[in-house]
């Protein structure tokens, strides 16, 4: 009884603090990568007296927003477009670069419309499963909107505790929209509906 007590106890104490461990842990080193990157181009442009820790992360942020900002502008967006068109040409790291791209743009909800979370019912069953719509039919120059009728939606079905799931192609009969934003509804399904996400 008191060891059963005991490993209860632990795995509770587990489920706090492994949490806020890794999270910590990815922040400090998303923060390190920063300051690392920055430090040594501004350690050689300005003399110590100016430099201070912390310096390298505020200026790589800076950065960061001046080419989200000036990628406003058609022209300017094309210049930073560069280095993703060259890494897609080459091989390995065009896979890479992609699958990076297309997650981030993914839990950004950067490609997603409105009321693009929907619930797929199964043929000739009562389940449904919760998916996001990624692509309708009729965009130009798009390769899967291009596979689709006009009725047809192409939707990516996650699964639980994998970064992975299926991209199914169908009827729009056979959806129906959910008032969720995508990124919700991907922590939804990958923790298997067992997190504490609150509700309407």
């Amino acid at each position: 009884m008191i060891m059963k007590m005991l490993g209860k106890a632990l795995l509770r104490g587990f489920g706090i603090v492994l949490p806020v461990a890794v999270t910590l842990q990815l922040l400090y080193w998303l923060i390190s990568s920063m300051e690392g990157w920055a430090a040594p181009i501004l350690q050689a442009i300005i003399t110590e007296h100016w430099y201070f820790p912390g310096l390298g992360l505020i200026t790589f942020l800076a950065i960061v927003f001046i080419i989200g900002f000036s990628a406003n502008t058609r022209g300017i967006r094309s210049i930073w477009q560069l280095p993703g068109k060259v890494l897609l040409r080459i091989p390995g790291a065009s896979q890479l670069y992609g699958m990076l791209q297309e997650i981030i743009e993914v839990m950004s909800g950067k490609n997603f419309a409105d009321e693009s979370v929907v619930l797929v019912k199964l043929p000739q069953s009562d389940v449904e499963l919760i998916g996001i719509v990624t692509k309708k039919a009729g965009i130009k120059g798009d390769r899967m909107s291009g596979l689709l009728e006009e009725e047809q939606l192409a939707v990516f079905l996650p699964m639980a505790y994998n970064v992975g799931g299926y991209t199914i192609i169908v009827p729009k009969s056979c959806t129906r929209n959910v008032d969720m934003k995508p990124a919700e509804a991907l922590q939804l399904v990958m923790t298997g509906g067992l997190g504490k996400m609150s509700g309407p």
